[in-house]
Formats: structure tokens, C-alpha cells, sequence
């Protein structure tokens, strides 16, 4: 994305740039959009992207390139200008933002903090958690029993490690990313009060992580810092 931004810089076709911040109704989006000079047939569907977006959207339209892109952090203020203008794009991209990363499946985590992309500190481990059966009967119920108690356990532990790897970090984290199952990461957080304080600097979760370890961390590292980038040729999106 930062290539991209430095190829607008030497670009000589017309343009607009509009910045959507998340929460906009689709009719004012869709106002701005038609003030953008976007063609009126393909509006709608842009404004669509971009409401769906929990991070808003970032529009550059031009006479030859034309981009939308949706960012990995909320857009905070909603601008029109002339011209490909990534500079705000730009500012988000470059800041040394610290980030916590809690990624978990049943029997498996990993926890880390980020500065910028660069990983400070991490926590990696597993649980026993059995698999669920289908016997039925008095047996299925004494398993589901202890079943719940290793996954309370497992829970429990989670959200020791969670608190010890990011309380020295709370007061200066910008936001918190969830990844893994969605079942388990509510889970979690119903298990974990010291995860409230971070409700809202919480970002999208991660749902297509792998059974979580440090490589997993890393990777979700590179994922969180990416931004989805749409070109417009003509009257198509590649």
C-alpha cells in the first residue's frame, strides 16, 4: 500500500480522494461518493463496500487509476480533496501503533504485543481440552460435565496469560485483536473481566486462524497491518 502511495505522488491524471469514516449512512456516503465523481451506476455499490467496512474506506478516483481501499485501522475524520491525497492513508500506515494480539482455540493460544509490526513481547502454550462424543446417555453426561471443567480451566489460564502479557502495555494500547474460533474468543472474554477495559479499542476478529503457535502470531501480525485494495478499470473491479 505504501508503493501505491508513492506511485499517486508522481501521477498526473485528475483525481479525488474521500475519506469514510465507519458508522456513515449508505445516503451520505453515497452523496459524497457522487461528489468524488464517481459514475452513478457503480455508486451504490461502493457505498455498500464501504458501510460494511468497520474500519471505513478510502476512495482515490481518478481519470486512470481508481482505488478503493479499506483500511486495517478506523478512518477518524471524513475529508474530501483534489488530487490522489494518501497522506492520512500514509500517516496510519507509518505509526508506530502498539497492538495486542489474542489468538485462541480450544486447547491452544497465543498472546502478543506489537509495536508497529515489530512483536515486543508473546506468550504461547496449550490446554487439554477433550473432543466432544456422541455415546449418549449417563456416560455423555459426566463427560460434557468434565468436559466444561477443562474448558473453564483452559479459559482461566488463557486470561492469566492475557492479563500478564498486557497490563504493562494497557495504558498505551491503541487497539485489541481476537483471532480463531468465534465461539472460543466469546467465550474468553465472558471468562476474562480484564479484557473489558479494551471493548472499544477492539478491531474485527481474525476468524480464518489455524490452530494457534508463534509462527500463527507472526503471520496475524502482517494480516492486521494489510489493507484491502480494490482497483476500478473502467465499468469493472479486479
Amino acid at each position: 500500500m505504501l508503493g501505491l502511495l508513492d506511485e499517486f505522488e508522481s501521477a498526473n491524471d485528475e483525481a479525488m480522494s474521500l475519506y469514510l469514516p465507519p458508522g456513515l449512512p449508505q445516503s451520505q456516503v453515497e452523496d459524497l461518493l457522487q461528489k468524488a465523481l464517481v459514475p452513478q451506476a457503480i455508486v451504490q455499490d461502493i457505498a455498500g463496500f464501504a458501510t460494511s467496512s468497520w474500519t471505513g474506506a478510502v476512495l482515490f478516483w481518478g481519470t486512470t487509476r481508481s482505488y478503493l481501499v479499506l483500511p486495517p485501522f478506523p478512518v477518524t475524520d471524513k475529508y474530501i480533496a483534489t488530487g490522489y491525497d494518501g497522506e492520512p492513508l500514509r500517516s496510519q500506515l507509518e505509526a508506530n501503533l502498539s497492538i495486542a494480539l489474542v489468538l485462541v482455540r480450544l486447547g491452544a493460544f497465543t498472546i502478543g504485543v506489537c509495536q508497529g509490526e515489530k512483536l515486543v513481547t508473546s506468550k504461547t502454550g496449550t490446554g487439554l481440552v477433550h473432543a466432544r462424543h456422541k455415546k449418549g446417555g449417563s456416560s455423555q453426561r459426566r463427560f460434557e460435565r468434565h468436559r466444561e471443567k477443562q474448558v473453564d480451566t483452559f479459559l482461566e489460564r488463557v486470561c492469566s496469560h492475557v492479563r500478564q502479557q498486557l497490563e504493562p502495555y494497557a495504558s498505551s494500547l491503541e487497539y485489541v485483536v481476537y483471532g480463531g474460533s468465534r465461539t472460543t474468543i466469546h467465550s474468553l472474554r465472558e471468562h476474562c473481566p480484564f479484557l473489558k477495559k479494551f471493548e472499544d479499542r477492539t478491531l474485527p476478529p481474525l476468524l480464518d486462524i489455524p490452530r494457534p503457535r508463534r509462527s500463527v502470531l507472526e503471520a496475524a501480525i502482517g494480516t492486521v497491518w494489510s489493507c484491502n485494495v480494490t482497483e476500478w478499470l473502467e465499468d469493472h473491479a479486479i
